[in-house]
């Protein structure tokens, strides 16, 4: 679960967009209030923060975002204490509160107001807002068998990795065992394999690089593995032409059947990886030895 936190100004307008029945809008928590729609809500609000008139932000907006497959589970009971919890956590259950549910999207979330100016005048710190509402919807995931953000960000992580992992997959079978010469043969072959090859344009109109989308992810060619950074793509391309001297290679492409210049750091970068590759090869084979 997300929870994220600000101090706002503009009460009247939240709580009515909380309050919202075009998105299916249902009062999942209230306390320390009596009114029944936003108008009597917000002057319930008003009431309480004349008594410190110097606190410009005076009401707290938080969002709580329960996992989409952990909010598909959530009544509206279970809902109540994911927000009596986090207002516990929050230690904000001495202020006027009301909280929304929203389940217009596939992500039921909480909109949570609290008004920051308390019975007695005072203002509640907000200082770090925002990371302490992510420690304290974090503790309430916890307490609640609820998934928490670094278990979300571990999952993500560890996709990411299987997505990286496939793509340079594909990339070596293409290399391997079609050998492409040409930056359009190499693209096609990749998308027979469902990897789309985006090359990168330059404002001055040059290929700098390339990009790869595979099942949602985009990466840069670089990020999926140091071995398929433009440059290496190029010089892999060129050398299944034939050519292994760094001086005949060229500074332009074809791509969808049209000539690109090549930017000056990629076709540095191409010659560079070819003079590498020949010095290996001639090392693996022991000339000169």
């Amino acid at each position: 679960m997300i929870g994220k936190g600000t101090s706002i100004a503009h009460t009247a307008t939240s709580i009515d967009y909380g309050w919202n029945q075009e998105k299916n809008a249902e009062v999942v928590f209230s306390q320390h209030l009596a009114g029944t729609n936003p108008h009597e809500i917000t002057e319930e609000f008003r009431l309480v923060q004349e008594e410190n008139t110097r606190c410009q932000n005076n009401t707290l907006s938080f969002i709580l975002s329960p996992t989409q497959e952990d909010g598909k589970n959530l009544t509206k009971e279970k809902l109540e204490e994911l927000t009596q919890r986090f207002v516990k956590e929050m230690q904000l259950r001495e202020r006027q509160a009301i909280a929304f549910v929203h389940r217009d999207k596939a992500h039921t979330h909480v909109h949570l107001y609290v008004n920051r100016i308390g019975f007695d005048g005072k203002a509640y710190n907000d200082s770090f807002i925002g990371k302490r509402s992510q420690l304290a919807a974090e503790n309430v995931a916890r307490e609640m068998g609820l998934t928490t953000v670094k278990e979300v960000q571990l999952e993500k992580e560890l996709d990411s990795i299987q997505v990286r992992l496939a793509i340079r997959n594909a990339h070596q079978k293409v290399m391997e065992n079609e050998r492409p010469k040409t930056l359009d043969s190499y693209i096609k072959a990749m998308k027979e394999r469902n990897v789309e090859v985006i090359p990168s344009i330059n404002r001055a109109n040059k290929l700098q690089g390339f990009r790869f989308e595979y099942q949602g992810h985009n990466f840069k060619a670089s990020e999926v593995h140091r071995s398929m950074s433009g440059g290496r793509i190029m010089a892999q391309l060129t050398q299944n032409k034939g050519i292994t001297k760094s001086m005949e290679v060229s500074k332009s492409a074809k791509l969808l059947g049209k000539t690109v210049e090549m930017s000056t750091n990629l076709a540095t970068s191409v010659a560079k990886n070819i003079i590498k590759k020949t010095i290996k090869r001639a090392i693996d084979t022991g000339i000169g030895y």
